[in-house]
């Protein structure tokens, strides 16, 4: 449900002081969600759970290049909720961003809040998701954002276009899920089945009539919006005899990038062109894991791409190839091929002065359970993670309320450390137990206004390496290198991209390797970053960084709602 009212950018200029807005004209747009409970079903499985407005997945939100939209949150369910805008900026204003205990206090059942989605340079595809617990496995839905009315693409115009979001399906209880694995220390069971549009296709049992058909017509071509919406894993997508070509990723467009399959991270987005260009027929779309590490679900979600027009459909459509579940090296080149367009429309702006300089260590750890008690990790331990070896608690009311207010004493540290607190040989093929233990901390990184940054991370093999797919909260990033082992200060950077590296806002660190991203920080605010699998994140892969207030007016964080919520 949405609204749409035209007004000058004067008057947003003014109202919410919007300086990275279009100049021109700009849209509010509202939509009404409703949080509550809705029975579904699945693999012939009943249950209740946690949607928005009944949807699974959820509504699509769709708005134009520097409008700001406004979405009425009522909680009418019985579990708290918060909502991230997952790639919007939010310039100034991280009060709507999100994060349960970061940016906000959680939306509590019974009440609502009206968050202001402020939407700047993004242009594409992003989504929307739950930010509290696990809530995500159900509430989540695509946000496209379209060019300015009178702009087109930087691509010929497709016939049509259609969001695809992997999803994933649990049998049980999700809360439940998280519950039971937070308390024995071990991992999560995992899901029962992956989904596309919330369909897990027809070689899942008791699925035949619960798979997403996607109909095409012989010789057009289709923008296909994909968001990887699944908890904990990497994913390798594929369609039948079909190439397809990325044109963007993180709402930037990319240069075209010709495939014949995709690798995406979770959070991440990919929009890619697809010519129905093969004899018509039934072809399978298809996706599974890619997984370097860990126990993961190794089923394949499917789809069937139908050709219009009149022919004998096959008695079961082709079925694509996916790269092995462990091919490291098909998914990190996937990532590796993706370029900015860097031309006159669309430039980069990759700092070169670097004035901030830091370099993250990302690990798997563990810590002996209390009271001589036995938990489910490795070595009857407990799993946690970190960065730079500390172990994320969240704080009981919102960092962010607590910075604007000054009133960080007892909320939050600033002492997040800028490098690693010991070196060691972080990819080793075996790290001392003694490098396992993390300390906890509820701690932040303080970053001036302006500041350039080039931040690596370091994937480590303690406990044992994965990859570590990367969000940033409140910016997008240049990607301008990445490779394996350890990173070299003195060899790496000779071989960083910095003509056409790509602008995004997830980015997979390689299984005990290293990646290394440059933004300018000129967003003032409270920003989350943290792995975007579930799991990590819920063990501690998570920290915040606070980008201080600039000297101009319209360099400084903006005030907050009435409305926001309460701990």
């Amino acid at each position: 449900m949405w609204s749409t009212t035209k007004i000058s950018i004067l008057f947003l200029l003014g109202v919410i002081l919007l300086g990275n807005a279009t100049p021109g004209l700009a849209l509010v747009r509202r939509y009404k969600f409703v949080l509550g409970n809705s029975a579904h079903t699945r693999l012939c499985t009943n249950k209740t759970m946690l949607t928005i407005n009944g949807q699974f997945p959820g509504p699509t939100i769709y708005a134009r290049k520097g409008d700001l939209v406004i979405v009425d949150l009522y909680n009418r369910a019985s579990h708290n909720i918060t909502i991230h805008w997952h790639g919007v900026k939010m310039p100034r204003y991280p009060w709507s961003d999100g994060p349960e205990y970061v940016t906000q206090c959680p939306v509590s059942p019974g009440t609502k809040f009206s968050q202001r989605i402020v939407l700047s340079d993004e242009e594409g595809t992003l989504w929307w998701h739950a930010h509290s617990e696990w809530s995500r496995a159900s509430v989540y839905g695509a946000l496209i954002i379209l060019p300015l009315k009178n702009e087109t693409y930087p691509f010929p115009k497709p016939h049509a276009e259609v969001p695809l979001l992997l999803g994933e399906w649990w049998n049980a209880d999700v809360q439940e899920v998280m519950e039971e694995f937070m308390a024995s220390g071990g991992d999560p069971n995992i899901s029962d089945a992956f989904l596309i549009n919330g369909q897990p296709g027809d070689l899942y049992s008791c699925s035949t009539q619960d798979t997403f058909k996607l109909s095409v017509e012989f010789g057009k071509t289709y923008l296909i919006r994909m968001v990887n919406a699944v908890m904990n894993n990497i994913m390798f997508f594929r369609i039948a005899n079909h190439s397809i070509t990325v044109v963007g990723t993180d709402a930037a467009y990319t240069k075209p990038l010709t495939s014949d399959y995709i690798t995406i991270s979770p959070g991440q987005t990919i929009d890619f062109l697809l010519t129905a260009d093969q004899p018509p027929s039934h072809y399978y779309m298809a996706s599974r894991v890619y997984a370097s590490a860990g126990f993961s679900d190794n089923t394949t979600t499917t789809g069937i791409l139908e050709y219009a027009g009149n022919y004998t459909a096959p008695p079961s459509p082709a079925l694509p190839t996916l790269p092995q579940f462990n091919d490291t090296t098909s998914s990190v080149n996937f990532t590796n091929r993706l370029r900015s367009l860097a031309n006159a429309k669309y430039p980069v702006d990759v700092p070169l002065n670097i004035t901030e300089t830091l370099y993250f260590t990302l690990s798997i750890n563990l810590r002996p359970c209390p009271n001589d008690t036995v938990c489910d990790g490795p070595l009857q331990e407990r799993f946690l993670a970190s960065v730079n070896n500390v172990t994320m608690v969240l704080p009981k009311t919102a960092i962010l309320e607590a910075y604007y207010r000054g009133m960080g004493a007892g909320v939050y540290e600033t002492d997040f450390p800028d490098n690693p607190p010991f070196r060691f040989n972080y990819t080793q093929g075996f790290v001392p137990i003694d490098l396992w233990r993390p300390e906890n901390g509820t701690s932040v990184n303080v970053i001036k206004y302006n500041s350039n940054v080039e931040l690596v991370f370091q994937g480590t093999n303690t406990v044992g390496g994965i990859d570590h797919p990367m969000h940033l909260h409140g910016y997008s990033f240049y990607v301008v290198g990445s490779g394996f082992g350890n990173f070299n200060r003195r060899r790496d950077p000779q071989n960083y991209n910095l003509v056409d590296p790509p602008l995004m806002e997830t980015i997979a660190v390689p299984v005990n390797g290293w990646t290394a991203i440059r933004f300018k920080a000129n967003n003032p605010g409270v920003w989350f970053m943290h792995c975007h699998f579930e799991r990590h994140v819920s063990w501690g892969m998570g920290m915040v960084f606070i980008v201080k207030n600039g000297k101009r007016p319209e360099e400084r964080l903006l005030p907050p709602p009435s409305d926001l919520p309460r701990c």
